[in-house]
């Protein structure tokens, strides 16, 4: 069984940081991506930022703000959260896409998600 484990969620105030971290544990065969998206009430699930083989993906709301870091060794990603702002309140779930051995087929992982709160 694959698990992902999401944490450091919390209350902070605009302007202040979080950082996030996931840990992924389990039968992981190789890991193709690992990021993190988001849902704010009454919205649907969207894209933070990514890490794969290439440059890391951010949103554009995102941008210069967040920092996602990945430890290939350990399966985690981390995300760093400055300059936060209200409509950064949110869920924000952690995702693992992962190869199917012998396959050309991926595989997603979700974490339950962490709660984010920006407010004074």
């Amino acid at each position: 069984q694959v698990q992902l484990v999401e944490s450091g969620g919390g209350l902070v105030q605009p302007g202040g940081s979080l950082r996030l971290s996931c840990a992924a544990s389990g039968n992981i065969f190789s890991i193709k991506t690992m990021g993190w998206y988001r849902q704010a009430p009454g919205k649907e699930r969207e894209l933070v930022a990514t890490s794969s083989d290439g440059s890391p993906q951010y949103a554009d709301f995102v941008k210069g703000r967040f920092t996602i870091s990945r430890d290939r060794a350990k399966n985690t990603v981390d995300l760093q959260m400055n300059s936060l702002k209200p409509e950064d309140t949110a869920v924000y779930y952690c995702k693992m896409v992962t190869h199917v051995p012998g396959t050309t087929y991926v595989m997603d992982y979700w974490g339950k998600g962490t709660l984010v709160t920006v407010s004074s």
